[in-house]
């Protein structure tokens, strides 16, 4: 006769420990419950288990709940259970949530705050873009004796680099070593990444050459951070290089990498070397995602390859991909800048349809399109259009629609709209009917100039 087995706390935190993907929160909330109908006693292993899981789960809201219903029923949060509700808080970018559990609540509870804890909080500022805060708080550390690690600084060094400080991140990067910090690959990811949003290719270049000599690996996302630095760089042939490299280096090339490279491509106007890229990632079983599409339509908008912009739109779907703004902002773009004002419209009349809402670019484009192609009336509608869609012009908007306008001495129209709009546009009217007149006056004077000497 087999014995009956009965589920003890221990098995059961061993259960919720395992829910660590974000898909299974919800299995590790109904594990918690069971428990309870069960008459198993729950401790602070089972709810700091279900507050990771929250966490991983994107629950920020429901691990801040388990977190209070510790004392509810007599369990003491301790750091871990802390560390899993502020990191909770974090992903959902709650920073002042998380920077009031760690420097108020954990104190009024006389819970130790460790290096976890700190890091969740650092992070949390990192994704809201408050580096002072961020520095503050691995300042503040220093002051508490927590001990700093690799994740510190690394959450630091990423929040100079959003907030364009490459200066700081490197002064952090070389401080490690002073303070007995090993960095890894992490860091120096993060470090090459603030470079690489700074202007600073040649920097985050020599970052990855450093490497080596430091014992640390380059993985995938240091590749895909130094092809991004040298895309926004404009050193396409550069990032090309990296790409091919990264076998020879054991690194498979992953979407960012390809994605960097055929961004590169396009804004130096490589749009044959973009799409020989987008076409070799099969080889690679590296599956194109939206963001790649958007960067080879991108690739063949600046290419002036309208035909293979739109190619590219068409075949999204049949790759079960949904375009999004930016796929048709530069597929509208493309047929602009092709004299294609016609399907521009088109482009722009699919976009609700899709369930994509037009913004400013696409708008622009449309109406400059529509400019070129001399309707200026449909120019004047998209216009109209926009302030119905609730989408704010902006001068390029403007410009275009008075530029479509003054072609065919439409003027009267133009100051009668745009003065019912915004006195943004009527200073931008009054600027190009002023540089109009300087040109007339030139071209005049140099007239004159020529007939004087002539005689």
């Amino acid at each position: 006769m087999e014995k009956t087995v009965i589920p003890s706390t221990i098995s059961y935190n061993a259960a919720i420990s395992a829910c660590d993907t974000e898909l299974q929160w919800h299995l590790a909330l109904s594990l918690l419950s069971s428990m309870c109908g069960m008459g198993i006693s729950a401790n602070k292993i089972s709810y700091s288990a279900a507050i990771s899981a929250c966490s991983k789960g994107g629950q920020w809201q429901l691990a801040l709940s388990f977190l209070r219903s510790m004392t509810e029923v007599s369990l003491m949060p301790n750091e871990i259970s802390y560390s899993g509700a502020i990191s909770a808080c974090a992903k959902a970018v709650q920073w002042q949530l998380a920077l009031s559990l760690l420097l108020r609540t954990m104190p009024d509870m006389r819970v130790v705050q460790d290096e976890i804890t700190y890091n969740a909080a650092i992070s949390a500022c990192e994704k809201s873009g408050h580096l002072q805060l961020a520095l503050n708080l691995l300042s503040l550390m220093h002051e508490k004796r927590v001990v700093p690690n690799e994740m510190t600084y690394s959450a630091a060094i990423t929040a100079c680099g959003k907030a364009g400080q490459w200066q700081l991140a490197l002064n952090l990067l070389d401080l490690m070593p002073e303070v007995m910090v090993v960095p890894s690959e992490i860091t120096y990811n993060s470090a090459i990444s603030a470079c690489g949003k700074g202007g600073q290719w040649e920097l985050a270049l020599n970052l990855l050459s450093l490497m080596p000599e430091a014992r640390v690996v380059p993985d995938r996302m240091t590749f895909s951070a130094a092809i991004n630095a040298c895309e926004k760089g404009g050193k396409w042939q550069l990032a090309l290089n990296l790409l091919s490299l990264m076998p020879e280096a054991m690194v498979v090339p992953d979407e960012l990498a390809y994605s960097a490279a055929i961004s590169a491509c396009g804004k130096s106007s490589q749009w044959q070397l973009a799409m020989n890229l987008l076409s070799l990632m099969p080889e690679t079983r590296v599956v194109p995602d939206e963001i790649i599409y958007n960067a080879a339509i991108s690739a063949c908008e600046k290419g002036d390859k309208w035909e293979l912009a739109l190619n590219l739109l068409r075949l999204m779907p049949e790759a079960r991909l949904v375009p999004d703004e930016m796929a048709y902002s530069a597929a509208v773009s493309a047929c602009e800048k092709g004299g294609q004002w016609e399907l521009a419209l088109d482009l722009l009349i699919l976009m609700p349809e899709a369930s994509v809402v037009p913004n400013v670019i696409t708008f622009s484009a449309a109406i400059s399109a529509c400019g070129k192609g001399g309707q200026w009336q449909s120019a004047l509608t998209l216009l109209i259009l926009m302030h119905e869609a609730r989408v704010v012009p902006n001068e390029i908007t403007y410009t275009a629609v008075i530029s479509a306008c003054e072609k065919y001495g439409q003027w009267a129209v133009t100051v009668s709209l745009l003065g019912k709009q915004s006195v943004e546009a009527l200073h931008i009217l009054i600027e190009v009917r002023r540089q109009k007149l300087e040109r007339t006056l030139v071209l005049q004077t140099a007239g004159i100039m020529h007939q004087m000497s002539a005689d």
